[in-house]
């Protein structure tokens, strides 16, 4: 199936980041999140990127301004999370981008 846009935030469970990720300066991916109510187990990292931006005080440099990841949860469904690194304050950090279920697949958390 194609995956269907949400843009919705994401809460992750706390304690739940990937460690590894933090020990390279990344943001950890929550092993475990919900959305909309439900419980999402993270169970593979599929793909990871970065989208970087201009420096906003001048300079030529480029800052890592969102982090995207991909993910295969335990239920099967394929999704696409992003964190802010300069979510504005209240903001949330962590979103879901878009949901792709597998065939055969119901969709719910674990």
């Amino acid at each position: 199936m194609e995956p269907r846009f949400v843009g919705e935030d994401i809460e992750p469970v706390p304690c739940t980041a990937d460690v590894t990720l933090l020990a390279r300066g990344q943001p950890g991916v929550p092993r475990r999140f919900v959305w909309r109510g439900t419980e999402y187990a993270v169970v593979r990292l599929l793909d990871e990127s970065r989208r970087v931006g201009p420096c906003t005080s001048g300079s030529d440099e480029q800052y890592v301004r969102k982090h995207i990841y991909i993910v295969e949860t335990a239920c099967g469904l394929t999704m696409k999370l992003s964190c802010d690194r300069h979510a504005r304050r209240g903001a949330a950090r962590w979103r879901l981008i878009s949901i792709e279920r597998q065939e055969g697949e119901d969709g719910h958390g674990d």
